[in-house]
């Protein structure tokens, strides 16, 4: 994250574009957003239908700068289509974060809470960020992990058994605790900077990908000995086919793929 640039004008005109997620699942918190914003800046509220609406809008926004209302996967979208026509670096993006899931958001540094979000809009300060790109033109703006992580669906599964478990010892005593399944591990070649960190004949568990201050962190867990930690300009990854999990979205499977870090390639308006 490079030095603030200064706060923008509360004069400067908005375009405000509601995820339609937003609208069905917090109405309320969407409301109040807008009334923040209305009561102190020129705003065009933007009601998208589906991601065609979600893309047109941001293409026909004009001098305005662009407000996503909505979760972590609107604000995924919003980035991922200005990079797609090479506009991220014509202005900062802004986010009020609405929605089950923020989790992005909060790490990004954007105010969770419709009040505090919207005020951050209107008085915060431009801060430029890095961004993993991939070589199919996909990004990435927090953390990469490969495999991909359990779906929820296994989460839930084990939620269950645990309630069935409780069950059972109200009835008999609890059984012996069996020992955890062994982790479950990947033949994975993992590339630096053209340099080897591991190669398939060395499972391992997992890989994660982050960017921190203008170069991606990579940490390689193995089935056995240390975990490696190395940071590096761009990343790559092969080997039978795989899923990885890139911010809050599953992609895959694919046998190889690359990973480059921009670093301040994109602008966000944070709390000053």
């Amino acid at each position: 994250m490079s030095a603030p640039e200064p706060a923008a004008s509360t004069e400067h005109p908005l375009l405000v574009v509601i995820d339609p997620v937003a609208r069905r699942t917090d109405g309320e918190s969407v409301r109040i957003a807008k009334d923040v914003l209305c009561a102190r800046a020129n705003v065009r509220i933007c009601l998208p239908e589906g991601p065609e609406e979600f893309a047109r809008a941001l293409a026909r926004r004009g001098s305005r700068r662009p407000v996503v209302v909505g979760d972590d996967r609107a604000l995924l979208r919003a980035v991922a289509l200005l990079h797609r026509e090479r506009e991220l670096g014509a202005g900062a993006l802004a986010l009020i974060p609405v929605g089950a899931s923020v989790d992005i958001a909060a790490a990004l540094g954007v105010p969770i809470g419709a009040v505090a979000a919207a005020r951050a809009v209107l008085e915060g300060v431009v801060r430029r960020l890095d961004l993993l790109v991939d070589d199919s033109d996909g990004v990435v703006l927090g953390d990469l992990r490969i495999p991909a992580a359990p779906l929820p669906v296994a989460a839930a599964a084990s939620v269950w058994g645990t309630c069935r478990s409780l069950v059972r010892t109200l009835v008999r005593p609890a059984p012996q605790s069996a020992p955890p399944p062994p982790a479950r591990t990947y033949r994975l070649r993992v590339e630096a900077d053209g340099v080897l960190l591991n190669d398939l004949d060395r499972p391992v568990e997992h890989v994660s990908v982050c960017s921190r201050g203008g170069r991606a962190e990579v940490v390689i867990r193995p089935q056995d000995g240390e975990q490696v930690r190395v940071e590096a300009l761009a990343v790559t990854v092969s080997g039978p086919d795989f899923r990885y999990r890139a911010d809050a979205l599953v992609a895959g499977p694919v046998r190889r793929r690359t990973w480059t870090v921009r670093p301040g390639a994109w602008s966000l308006t944070l709390p000053a």
